[in-house]
């Protein structure tokens, strides 16, 4: 799908990604289209995948959440029903808010957030008390230096109309 974008739709993915509570009204006026199209775009940009869900961004700290925290994980077997196990286990933890495989040393890193101290540490031993967890190391964050969304779209040229 990457090759058949066109400069508009880098233009709608942009607008969208920076603010995904824009109007339609808006975000055409921006991308130099009129509103119909736009949302056209917007619902093929949807329907190809691209575009795969639109979210508020919260401030934990501002709703009780004072910890923020990533925690690595390594098992002792990495095989698929053991990963999948594992997997399906930190799906239902809703303290992990981001769980990532990789590949090396650690097999999983997750960002979790947690009110207090008490309840990261209750994180902690849940983690490591699990079956086929070998290591557990943690970092609790101090402060967020750079928060961009997850996809680097550079700047896309001015559309003419």
């Amino acid at each position: 799908m990457r090759g058949r974008l066109d400069s508009i739709d880098w233009a709608i993915l942009k607008e969208l990604q920076a603010d995904g509570s824009i109007t339609n009204v808006e975000l055409a006026r921006r991308v130099g289209l009129s509103a119909p199209p736009c949302l056209r775009r917007v619902r093929a940009l949807e329907s190809a995948g691209i575009i795969k869900a639109y979210r508020a961004m919260l401030d934990p700290k501002g709703l009780g959440f004072e910890i923020v925290c990533f925690a690595m994980v390594q098992l002792d077997v990495q095989g698929k029903k053991e990963l999948k196990e594992f997997e399906d286990l930190i799906k239902g933890w809703s303290m992990v808010r981001e769980c990532w495989t990789l590949s090396g040393d650690i097999d999983f890193i997750m960002k979790c957030v947690a009110p207090n101290l008490a309840a990261f540490q209750g994180l902690v031993s849940e983690l490591t008390s699990l079956p086929n967890v070998r290591n557990v190391r943690t970092a609790l964050t101090l402060d967020l230096i750079k928060d961009d969304p997850l996809v680097p779209i550079e700047d896309v040229p001015e559309v003419t109309a």
